[in-house]
C-alpha cells in the first residue's frame, strides 16, 4: 500500500498498538490490512469425501475441499454452499460448523462446514482439474493442498495414515 486511499496522501509506517501499520499522514487515517476470510466444506455422504484437485495456484494439483473467499453480502454457510457449487456441480447444505483455522504466515482465515448433498454429481469446475468423492481409507494425505485440508479431516474424525520414518531401521 503506498497512497491513502481516503486523500491520496502517501503513506508512511508508523507503529500503533504494537504493529507497523500504514498511516497517512495527511488525514491520520491508519489503514489496516485485514485478513480475507475463505468459506469451505467438507461434504460426505455414502459415496464417501468429495475433494477437488486444484487447478490454479496455490497448490495446483494438490487436493482440498471445494471453497474459496466469501462475497460481501452473503453467510459463511451460503458462501461455503456456492463455491461448493461452483467447483463441483454439486448444491449442498452445510450441516455444522467444522472449525476455523488461522496460521499466522497467511492472510486467510478459512472456515469449514460439513456439508451434504442435496442434489447433482460432482463434476470439476473452471478451477479444478478434478471432482471426485474418496472412501476415508483413498484420501490422499500425502497431496493435500493446505494444512487447514489436513486438519479438518482430522476434526471430522478421520485418521491419517501414519508416516513411515527413513531414518528408522
Amino acid at each position: 500500500m503506498k497512497y491513502c486511499s481516503d486523500c491520496a496522501s502517501e503513506l508512511e509506517l508508523k507503529f500503533f498498538d504494537r504493529q507497523q501499520r500504514h498511516h497517512c499522514p495527511a488525514c491520520q487515517k491508519i489503514h489496516f490490512l485485514d485478513p480475507k476470510v475463505a468459506c469451505c466444506a467438507l461434504v460426505t455422504g455414502p459415496l464417501g469425501i468429495l475433494l477437488i484437485e486444484r487447478d490454479i495456484e496455490p497448490a495446483r494439483g494438490k487436493w482440498s475441499y471445494p471453497g474459496g473467499y466469501m462475497d460481501r453480502g452473503e453467510t459463511t454457510p451460503q458462501a461455503a454452499a456456492r463455491e461448493v457449487f461452483e467447483e463441483t456441480g454439486v448444491t449442498v447444505a452445510c450441516d455444522r460448523l467444522l472449525g476455523v483455522y488461522s496460521y499466522p504466515d497467511s492472510i486467510v482465515v478459512v472456515i469449514v462446514y460439513e456439508a451434504h448433498v442435496v442434489e447433482g454429481a460432482a463434476v470439476a469446475g473452471p478451477e479444478c482439474s478434478d471432482a471426485r468423492w474418496f472412501q476415508p481409507e483413498e484420501i490422499p494425505w500425502d497431496r493435500l493442498a493446505f494444512p487447514s485440508v489436513r486438519q479438518a479431516l482430522l476434526d471430522l474424525g478421520l485418521a491419517a495414515p501414519l508416516q513411515e520414518n527413513p531414518l528408522s531401521d
